[in-house]
């Protein structure tokens, strides 16, 4: 039962009505609203305050309702239900066949982005024939829940309390992702609009990084008088010899993705930059920003293009490819605060000339910050210590080991200049290779391990907080893992750029969704916060995809539903972070309705 709000005559009036279960002509199930009692009209209780009806339908359904009259209508004054139910063998209802109620949550969270109604709004503007917004939730639930190829994610349909869509033509999905990719600027506008408004999005500091995705080809694509192939062979993260697609991530700095770009695997990290940011930042026209990209990102046209618009910038950059000068500076005790014996950092202003993306040179004042780190100095020791032993080998035993061209390849930043031997053989003499390696030059390698460099458009900002600020853009790392792992966004199988891009926006949107129940879970009660931990995810991505997969209903009879592992532990945290109650009971459709409804964001 609950409360409505109904025009009668041009008058308000209110009542307590039931969802009560019913078959039309043609068998199917549906569901009619029966009149329990009719309180009377509403300016009679209205008590002029914002959101009376509102109010009483939450009194109602606590129990305590504004007007007197309902309260022997309230459910915790009803007697408890008796369930009497009849089998007879060979009844199909006596075999389970539990199917998701999970993807109602991430119904909602869709609506709240804006999604729903955006998809709803194109199909029916354009005259879309086919289900165009079942078959985008079809896309992004198989994504969260059961990530598979596109055909099979449309196989999915009957997994769902509920079909998705019904009768579906399974290849209207490559339709699907045809508009996604065409509209995907205003996909990403209408999310970022809904971020701002309902999840109070920071957009003070804006991290990107680049990641990239294998396909299971051979050869890459080739390029046409017209556009470049997007399939290149390139530098693969996971270090696999098959052609890759580039993409950018950005990401605000509550954890949130904000949105992504597609580019050829072949394109360098610093290239992906300018071009990301005049698609889909510039355009959202946040207040001033601080850019924040490793050194990857480092390249001053793209700094410069930042600092154009009025925004900053925190970038870390590469020590082993600064100057002497520079390297003697960092490596110089002066001027150093240690916050503990394991932590020091310093700073100084620098001003130099460097050129914009057009070639014109611009002279700009910049901050640069270093520190070192005894944490991540013992990291990059245990990182090269193979490296470092192997050389270590080589100069007392050179006789034992036989060098590859590879391997050359590695040694060289440790040769003398004057005595380097070019050989275009596979296999270099070891015996003339220990004349060859510079002991000073090893030796300044590791003088500078545990340091870090990073500059910055921000003169008057605390270095403490440059480095703190700078080290937020950790939490794209765990983004891209949780795209690579929980989304298995790759191998990618789709093979035209259109969908590929499209691929990678549902791949972005399940992400965002991932990342609003966590933040939900963080400010849940269940939340226990670690305060050792830079950053709190709540629950990992691949608990809360395990969760929401428990989370099923199974058909009891044409009247009753009875959910299943309710009391799973993950899932009850993220049932409780959303306000859901689920009593132990059987369920009608009408009640699984109010479930729906009832999700708070």
């Amino acid at each position: 039962m609950y409360v409505e709000k109904c025009i009668n005559n041009g008058i308000a009036y209110l009542r307590l009505v039931e969802g009560v279960y019913s078959k039309n002509k043609d068998g199917k199930p549906t569901c009619k609203k029966k009149l329990i009692y009719s309180i009377g009209p509403l300016s009679k209780f209205d008590d002029g305050k914002p959101d009376y009806v509102q109010r009483l339908k939450e009194s109602f359904k606590n129990g305590s309702p504004l007007i007197e009259s309902l309260k022997p209508y309230c459910q915790k004054n009803q007697p408890l239900e008796h369930y009497k139910l009849e089998y007879t063998e060979g009844d199909p209802y006596l075999i389970g066949s539990p199917k998701l109620y999970s993807h109602i949550l991430i119904e909602q969270i869709m609506k709240e982005l804006g999604l729903i109604e955006l998809f709803a709004h194109y199909k029916s503007i354009y005259k879309i024939e086919f289900d165009l917004t079942g078959f985008i939730r079809l896309l992004v639930y198989g994504r969260l829940l059961n990530p598979a190829s596109k055909i099979a994610t449309v196989s999915q349909n009957d997994d769902y309390y509920n079909p998705i869509i019904n009768n579906p033509y399974e290849y209207n999905v490559y339709d699907s992702l045809d508009f996604v990719y065409k509209y995907r600027k205003t996909i990403f506008n209408t999310i970022n609009k809904a971020m701002v408004n309902k999840f109070n999005r920071k957009s003070d500091l804006v991290f990107y990084d680049v990641t990239n995705f294998y396909f299971e080809i051979e050869d890459p694509d080739d390029d046409t008088e017209d556009e470049k192939g997007i399939r290149k062979m390139g530098v693969c993260k996971e270090e696999r010899k098959l052609p890759i697609v580039q993409m950018g991530l950005f990401m605000d700095n509550q954890g949130f993705p904000i949105s992504i770009e597609m580019f050829p695997g072949n394109t360098l990290d610093h290239q992906t930059v300018t071009a990301a940011l005049k698609s889909s930042i510039d355009d959202m026209k946040y207040d001033r920003f601080i850019f924040i990209g490793d050194r990857g990102m480092t390249n001053y046209p793209n700094l410069l293009h930042l600092t154009s618009l009025g925004n900053g910038y925190i970038v870390s950059k590469s020590i082993l490819k600064s100057t002497k000068k520079d390297k003697e500076w960092l490596t110089n005790e002066n001027g150093y605060t240690y916050l503990s014996e394991d932590f020091k950092y310093k700073s100084r202003i620098i001003h130099k000339k460097v050129k914009d993306e057009f070639g014109v040179e611009h002279e700009i004042t910049e901050k640069e910050v270093v520190y070192w780190s005894k944490k991540f100095e013992a990291r990059q020791k245990h990182e090269n210590k193979s490296f470092l032993d192997f050389i270590e080998k080589l100069k007392t035993s050179p006789e034992n080991f036989r060098i590859s061209k590879s391997q050359s390849k590695d040694l060289k930043k440790f040769l003398k200049k004057d005595v380097e031997r070019i050989d275009t053989g596979e296999v270099i003499d070891s015996n003339k290779l220990k004349a060859m390696l510079d002991d000073e030059k090893i030796n300044a390698f590791n003088s500078l391990m545990g340091y870090y460099k990073i500059v910055t458009s921000e003169l008057n900002m605390a270095d403490t907080e440059v480095i703190d600020k700078y080290h937020g853009l950790s939490q794209i790392e765990d983004q891209f893992r949780i795209m690579k792992g929980d989304l298995n966004t790759r191998p990618i199988f789709v093979r035209t750029k259109e969908h590929i891009n499209a691929h990678l926006i549902i791949c972005y949107i399940s992400l965002l969704i991932l990342r609003i129940i966590q933040y939900k879970i963080k400010q849940s009660d269940s939340f226990k916060k670690d305060d050792d931990k830079y950053w709190q995810e709540g629950m990992t991505a691949e608990k809360i995809v395990k969760a929401l997969n428990k989370w099923t209903i199974d058909k009891m009879n044409d009247e009753y539903y009875r959910f299943n592992n309710i009391n799973d532990t993950d899932l009850s945290i993220i049932l409780k972070a959303f306000d859901i109650s689920i009593p132990s009971k059987l369920y009608k459709p009408a009640d699984l309705k109010k479930i729906k409804v009832g999700i708070k964001l």
